[in-house]
């Protein structure tokens, strides 16, 4: 599985590809930052995230794209940039037909670090140590990204289970629904001819 992670943000928008499979060693394939100008007019800074993106989906072809689910915190001006880069992201991924993962910062320190409180330090630490790298990626963004990639790949076979079970459980439900539906209609129709 290839997993482009997305750290969202207007002027550092973290941006990260992981291989693997849950279980077994994780290789990084590319990491870096997409950059935009914090004195450029907003609708300018958004084209810039979004071309970035894409040469990252053309460059390296991920299977899902894992982007950080925005969650509020003192400063609007932040969240709404981040906001904005994040729909950017999915709205790139969804274009080519790539599914989308958002996975909250608690829920990728705790599968990375094994902790929701994690530090950034830590993340990075972590991620360094995962992905067998000589040195934390730099800026932390770029971590982050990474880790939002780790994240998705040992979440993802438990979600698709759970995914599968609810599709099987709603199938069933509908077939049996369906049955009692006919059974009574046939049993309606029968009490009027007779």
């Amino acid at each position: 599985m290839r997993v482009l992670g997305v750290d969202p943000g207007l002027t550092r928008c973290g941006v990260g590809v992981v291989e693997g499979v849950a279980g077994r060693p994780l290789t990084m394939v590319g990491v870096g930052v997409v950059r935009t100008p914090a004195d450029a007019e907003l609708s300018h800074r958004l084209l810039a995230v979004e071309q970035g993106i894409e040469q990252w989906l053309d460059e390296y072809r991920p299977e899902f794209v894992a982007v950080e689910r925005v969650f509020a915190q003192h400063n609007v001006r932040t969240v709404m940039g981040t906001a904005q880069a994040s729909a950017v992201a999915m709205l790139c991924a969804a274009r080519r037909g790539i599914p989308v993962a958002l996975h909250t910062p608690s829920e990728v320190k705790a599968a990375v670090t094994g902790s929701g409180r994690a530090d950034k330090a830590q993340v990075g630490a972590m991620v360094t140590r995962l992905l067998r790298l000589s040195a934390p990626p730099k800026p932390a963004d770029a971590a982050d990204a990474l880790a939002l990639a780790i994240c998705h790949i040992w979440r993802a076979p438990a979600q698709n289970r759970l995914q599968q079970a609810v599709a099987q459980h709603q199938a069933h439900t509908a077939t049996a629904a369906h049955a009692a539906n006919t059974a009574h209609a046939a049993h309606a129709t029968k009490g009027r001819t007779a």
